[in-house]
């Protein structure tokens, strides 16, 4: 269960945005990156498909349990590996996505940009508590 008391307790980084704005950019987001994982699917090409399915299942469950780590278990180093994890994992689904579909990379760069903030913010929440 989410500790709000926990969360709102620690010490926040410099350019932490408001807490409204996570909802909406999560959904705009996972949007994109369900729309890149059905194009992806649904291009033709030479290339095997197996490997870039993998990394981007890992990332996506990387993602899911980053929440239950740092908000379930209050376990701000727990978080901050994993989403070093997911952010690594993200990259390479990008990579192998370009291979089949440009489209399907490029729909994952907002992402990985997002997922580049919560990686400075995890740092810092890290560094500050």
């Amino acid at each position: 269960m989410y500790n709000s008391d926990w969360y709102n307790s620690l010490n926040t980084p410099l350019f932490m945005p408001p807490d409204w704005i996570f909802a909406p950019i999560w959904i705009i987001l996972y949007l994109m990156i369900f729309a890149s994982f059905w194009i992806f699917l649904k291009a033709e090409s030479p290339v095997k498909k197996s490997l870039a399915i993998l990394f981007f299942l890992v990332q996506l469950l990387l993602n899911f349990i980053w929440s239950t780590v740092f908000f379930t278990r209050m376990d701000i180093q727990g978080g901050l590996v994993i989403v070093i994890f997911m952010w690594i994992f993200i990259l390479f689904t990008i990579i192998e996505f370009f291979k089949t579909s440009k489209l399907s990379s490029y729909l994952l760069i907002p992402y990985f940009l997002w997922v580049s903030f919560a990686l400075y913010l995890n740092i810092s929440f890290y560094i500050l508590n």
